[in-house]
């Protein structure tokens, strides 16, 4: 799903939506207050952000079996999201591609120091992988690298109908990355050494 929408991508700024969105990508179609109870919040705040996230797209209801509204299932609508802010004008856009990144890397930060604390006793390494590196790269290589970065991974992104069944011998894997300009030195060339 690609969203270039203002508003719908505003949406996404809120860390309860974000986990939501998460939850509902990793364990599958699931009711507001399977969700309340997996995340810890009440049911009523999961079902209003699930309303929210419906709004714009980000989730629907998942097949109805004709029972009652308020134990409708959510599912997400595509498990692989892109925004691109183009409207608004350029300073409400950057206040919001802003304020989605910043809560993006902080939750992603976040998860990655948790998952390294549980693991600081564990005998042996799970599917974990953590990779600092410092590429020199023209404008053009670095969309070249993003691109390939992506294809990459495509294969293994969990598809909304396709999210592995318990006992399958398959887990779900965070995988962020990002691409961003290190620090120069004054008054040196960019090129020198």
């Amino acid at each position: 799903m690609q969203s270039t929408d203002l508003q719908a991508i505003r949406a996404l700024t809120h860390p309860l939506r974000l986990d939501l969105m998460e939850l509902l990508t990793a364990h599958g179609p699931a009711t507001a207050a399977e969700c309340g109870r997996a995340l810890d919040v009440p049911q009523a705040n999961c079902s209003f952000h699930l309303r929210q996230l419906a709004k714009y797209g980000y989730v629907e209801e998942a097949a109805a079996d004709g029972g009652d509204r308020r134990e409708r299932r959510w599912r997400v609508a595509e498990s692989r999201m892109e925004t691109r802010v183009e409207s608004g004008g350029p300073q409400a856009a950057g206040l919001v591609r802003h304020r989605l990144e910043r809560l993006v890397v902080e939750r992603e930060t976040q998860a990655i120091l948790e998952r390294v604390d549980q693991r600081r006793d564990a005998p042996e390494p799970g599917a974990e992988m953590i990779l600092a590196a410092i590429a020199a790269v023209t404008p053009q290589e670095a969309e070249e690298l993003k691109q390939k970065l992506r294809e990459v991974l495509e294969p293994y992104l969990a598809k909304p109908d396709a999210t592995a069944a318990p006992g399958r011998d398959r887990e779900h894997i965070r995988v962020f990355m990002a691409l961003t300009p290190t620090a120069s030195i004054p008054g040196t060339d960019r090129g020198e050494h």
